[in-house]
């Protein structure tokens, strides 16, 4: 009997999942480098760092190359960085860098907020444009993403970066990050009714009217929250400003980590918020066994649904790199890959119980 309501809950799921990548493959809204207008208004970009050393070079390189932009700067702010991000920052020559010294970190706060926030407050500029250190855009990013922002009638834009993995472990979990949206989010349906609860955005890349980013009380608002951008998103979108993410693989990259240390640490830093609360985890949990673990288990055994629901959530992983110009080669992997996400938000949740969450020495 468990069996059976266990496979129909599965079979179900996957053929959720399917539909939805299917429909969000073929709908999503796309930035090209070519969808680009000169854009007049003042823009700033705003880049929190803390011990970045690794990443000033080439992202400094990437953003003074941002072309068709009449009045823009760039604003650096070192967040006492522990390492050389800081002398690096002021040995680049560029005449429209600004750098900014954070001030220590203030009761309430978790790091990048406050960073944000600081910057944010430093300039006058209409369009925020909040980018990571290990991000790199193509020259025409930013004129891209706003003129595709203005065009739509946007107040606020996130251009997903194509994600890029290196590590075995890498390739097999950071594919998941474009994968969990693509397949569970009605990203049309979200976007037409404005629901905060299907909000998605990526704090890698963000830009914000500046009227709409003090109106919703920007970072401020969102002090003390781990998943940053998904709530600035959803305080966007409860305002009723217009928003929402965007496939912005073709004028964006990002390698989020660059071990699998760092990359579990990071992981371990958010996963514990990213479902809501520890309800919300082990259905996230239960829903990724279910729909991409149990099939494979099944199929092994020869089961032709299992077989089937395999063949249909892989197929599913292959859409989405194909669409977000990411590797197909380990989407057979995908059993693996959500076995090790499950794994992830249990070892998160641990850490938050021992109070041992850290993210580039500091207590999360």
């Amino acid at each position: 009997m468990i069996s059976t309501i266990l496979t129909l809950i599965a079979c179900f799921l996957v053929a959720l999942f399917s539909i939805f990548t299917v429909i969000n493959v073929i709908s999503v809204r796309k930035i090209k480098r070519s969808d680009v207008a000169r854009i007049n208004e003042k823009v700033s970009v705003l880049v929190p760092m803390r011990n970045e050393r690794d990443n000033v070079k080439e992202l400094l390189e990437s953003l003074s190359s941002q072309s068709l932009l009449e009045n823009f700067d760039i604003l650096a702010l070192d967040d006492e960085s522990v390492d050389e991000t800081l002398s690096l920052l002021e040995a680049t020559q560029l005449p429209n860098l600004r750098i900014l010294k954070g001030k220590p970190l203030q009761p309430g706060w978790l790091g990048k907020n406050f960073a944000c926030h600081q910057l944010a407050n430093a300039t006058d500029a209409q369009y925020l444009v909040f980018v990571d250190a290990d991000v790199r855009l193509e020259p025409e990013a930013v004129a891209a993403a706003i003129s595709k922002m203005n065009e739509w009638g946007w107040d606020f834009i996130s251009p997903y970066p194509k994600q890029i993995a290196r590590s075995l472990i890498e390739r097999l979990v950071q594919p998941l990050l474009q994968w969990s949206w693509f397949a569970s989010v009605p990203l049309r349906f979200a976007e037409k009714f404005r629901l905060p609860s299907m909000a998605v955005a990526n704090g890698q890349f963000l830009i914000i009217k500046r009227s709409a980013y003090v109106a919703v009380g920007g970072h401020e608002a969102i002090k003390g929250e781990v998943i940053d951008d998904v709530e600035l998103s959803r305080s966007l979108i409860r305002a009723k400003f217009n928003g929402f993410v965007a496939e912005g693989s073709q004028i964006s990259q990002c390698r989020m980590y660059k071990s699998g240390q760092e990359l579990i640490a990071g992981y371990a830093k958010s996963q514990w918020r990213a479902f809501g609360n520890l309800l919300g985890a082990v259905l996230a949990a239960l829903i990724l066994f279910l729909s991409s673990v149990l099939p494979a288990i099944f199929a092994l055994q020869g089961i032709r649904w299992a077989v089937m629901g395999y063949l249909a959530v892989t197929t599913s992983r292959m859409l989405v790199a194909l669409r977000t110009g990411t590797s197909i080669l380990t989407a057979p992997l995908h059993p693996l890959s959500a076995l090790i996400w499950i794994g992830l938000i249990k070892y998160s949740w641990i850490q938050k119980w021992r109070g041992k969450l850290v993210w580039k020495a500091r207590a999360v």
